[in-house]
């Protein structure tokens, strides 16, 4: 056999995708239905014999494609999805493969969006950006993430840029920049850490500065790519 005949490397599995398709089986396992609850996190990180931070990592994943939702009060649900993946790490991977290029895409279109919002906003639109801002500050000071808050901002800033064709290519994106959000915000600190890049890019788009505002934004969105997925040190197995 020659070297060109031989199999491609195996990609290494990364313990939380394991992690993520234990809970899938276990969700399956114990018969739990389209908008049943699981266990709380620490319950769950022992029945399973993991790290919370695990659990936290795997939760986000599963939350990512579908198969379970967070919500602030009510715990981690299960969806519908839940019962119609059965290729969990498949999913999971192939929104780790395309992360990369919907933040690139999101730090081409959301940092010329901050620079003309800085330009043309109004008196209206500030009041929105600020609505926005104090939602996910109320929601994360409750031990939120920040979720809705965080997608408010961001369609402010647009609304407030004016430009109908941009905002239209926002919308056609916005179920991957969904993905990046909930990744995003599902790291340690990360919500706190967003609401002080919200509140530069609101400061600059105030002050009617371009170049400020985008700056701002373009740090918002380097900081919404550093996460565990795409970190080469993640935990594999």
């Amino acid at each position: 056999m020659t070297a060109s005949e031989f199999p491609a490397r195996l990609a290494r599995v990364r313990l939380y995708e394991q992690v993520a398709e234990q809970i899938t089986r276990w969700i399956g396992d114990n018969g739990l239905r389209a908008g049943d609850r699981l266990p709380p996190e620490r319950d769950l990180a022992t029945r399973l014999g993991v790290s919370r931070a695990t659990l936290s990592q795997a939760l986000v994943a599963l939350e990512v494609i579908g198969v379970v939702v967070v919500r602030h009060g009510d715990g981690t649900v299960v969806t519908e999805a839940a019962t119609g993946h059965a290729r969990i790490r498949e999913a999971i991977r192939d929104h780790a493969d395309r992360l990369p290029e919907v933040i690139e895409t999101r730090d081409a279109l959301e940092t010329k969006l901050a620079a003309l919002a800085a330009r043309r906003r109004s008196e209206a639109d500030l009041d929105a950006i600020d609505a926005a801002l104090a939602f996910m500050a109320a929601d994360v000071d409750h031990g939120g993430r920040g979720v809705e808050g965080d997608e408010r901002f961001h369609a402010a800033v647009t609304a407030a840029a004016h430009s109908p064709l941009l905002a239209r290519l926002m919308a056609e994106i916005s179920d991957l920049i969904r993905e990046t959000r909930i990744e995003s915000l599902g790291q340690p600190g990360r919500p706190r850490a967003s609401l002080v890049g919200h509140g530069a890019i609101a400061e600059a788009i105030r002050a009617g500065d371009p170049d400020a505002a985008a700056r701002a934004m373009h740090e918002h969105v380097e900081m919404v790519s550093d996460v565990a997925v795409l970190r080469p040190e993640a935990e594999s197995a």
